[in-house]
């Protein structure tokens, strides 16, 4: 079975304002994180600073910089762009956040991960994977289409267990 991601969905506009939002943030905060661990060690954990909520070091800072400059610099661009790159940040982030939470209580917490940060990731990996779900975009030939076989594939399936022998 094929994967269902609607075209043209009528919520496709919120959807990439909210990564917009979403990379909006992860841009300030890499900016202003960076700016103030900038005179810190790259990977420090135990001189971390505190930017909008978050903990962060240099290394986490940059990370977060560039992760803001490609979500909202695919999403401000559109198209079909915007739908991988929103899939590949959903996927990323959570796989981030999972990971982050097992090593945060380590030395191997290279990113100086709090509970927060965690909490954070997880949320930017929900908007950013819900928002990949609905913001496919094609011709209307495409959107009707794939109208055509999300119904079509249902109606075969309720016609099959219909009728009996």
């Amino acid at each position: 079975m094929a994967a269902h991601f609607p075209i043209n969905h009528h919520l496709r506009p919120l959807y990439r304002l909210l990564c917009v939002v979403a990379g909006l943030y992860m841009l300030v905060f890499g900016v202003v994180g960076f700016a103030q661990t900038s005179g810190n060690d790259f990977f420090t954990q135990d001189k971390a600073e505190w930017v909008l909520g978050l903990r962060t070091n240099a290394a986490f800072a940059l990370l977060s910089l560039v992760a803001g400059v490609v979500v909202l610099g695919a999403n401000l661009i559109g198209r079909n762009l915007a739908h991988y790159i929103n899939q590949l940040a959903g996927i990323v982030l959570t796989i981030v956040g999972m990971g982050s939470l097992a090593l945060m209580q380590t030395e191997a917490n290279i990113f100086a991960f709090s509970m927060v940060n965690v909490i954070v990731t997880f949320i930017l990996a929900g908007i950013t994977g819900v928002a990949s779900l609905y913001d496919r975009v094609g011709s209307a030939s495409d959107a009707e289409a794939e109208e055509h076989f999300r119904h079509g594939a249902r109606v075969a399936v309720s016609e099959g267990g219909a009728g009996g022998a």
